[in-house]
């Protein structure tokens, strides 16, 4: 085998500076997977990618929610719920495109689930409204305390009269439970187990006016030295005894 001659081997210094070349591209191969990962900042309008995830979504729904408890329903806009959730408007359009749209996704998948644990109470006592009147007040305290918007909403937009929302869950569900509520009363007035003097179509609005309107007004009390310090629960011990022992004496019941 004959050497190489002097014109075929590499000048002097070569041999470093192809070293240095590869050394520098393999320095950016290990940079180029750090700087895939940053994210590219996002661009106002519709959510891409992984923004179109679920978060986004439920971030809108409690945006609603909030401020259709504190100013209506009716002056609240697509574009204030988007600027209460920190969003642009594009965003809130890309998952609603009208508020009647995002009111019966909020009916569907905040209210329903709610009315069904707050109305399961006589289903599941229907021979002892003691423990259905007290389980009812419970539910609705409980229900409260996790939705901090609901006592305010509730009395807004479903016990005040042109309340959009309780127009809405007419609309789409009319009064089959309410009735059948007041039918459940009336069967136990019947059987002697209730009051008679009592007005069913009452019971109901009387139990909200015992939970519900306290908590909404409870902000107000912030500077009442006696009811300042007054808890849900108390708030549910006094309906349940209000509602089923009135004012008399409590009744020794061993």
């Amino acid at each position: 085998m004959t050497s190489a001659s002097s014109d075929e081997r590499p000048p002097k210094g070569a041999k470093s500076r192809a070293k240095a070349r590869v050394n520098a591209g393999g320095a950016a191969a290990a940079l180029a997977p750090a700087a895939a990962k940053s994210p590219a900042a996002r661009r106002p309008g519709r959510p891409s990618g992984s923004a179109r995830g679920p978060e986004q979504r439920e971030r809108l729904l409690d945006a609603a929610l909030a401020l259709f408890a504190r100013q209506g329903i009716v002056d609240t806009t697509l574009g204030a719920i988007a600027r209460e959730a920190g969003f642009t408007s594009a965003m809130v359009h890309y998952y609603f495109k009208t508020r009647d749209q995002l009111l019966d996704v909020l009916i569907d998948e905040r209210f329903l689930p709610l009315r069904a644990a707050i109305g399961g109470a006589f289903e599941a006592n229907p021979d002892d409204p003691i423990a259905a009147i007290t389980q009812l007040a419970r539910g609705m305290v409980a229900v409260a305390v996790e939705n901090p918007w609901f006592p305010s909403l509730w009395v807004r937009e479903v016990i005040s009269e042109g309340g959009l929302l309780r127009q809405r869950m007419h609309e789409r569900f009319g009064h089959t439970h309410h009735k059948a509520s007041l039918a459940r009363i009336e069967q136990w007035q019947k059987e002697g187990r209730v009051n008679a003097e009592l007005e069913p179509s009452l019971v109901f609005l009387t139990l909200l006016g015992l939970t519900i309107l306290p908590l909404a007004t409870s902000k107000m009390w912030r500077n009442d030295p006696v009811r300042r310090s007054l808890t849900p629960d108390d708030i549910a011990r006094h309906a349940v005894a209000l509602l089923v022992h009135g004012l008399g004496p409590q009744r020794d019941t061993r």
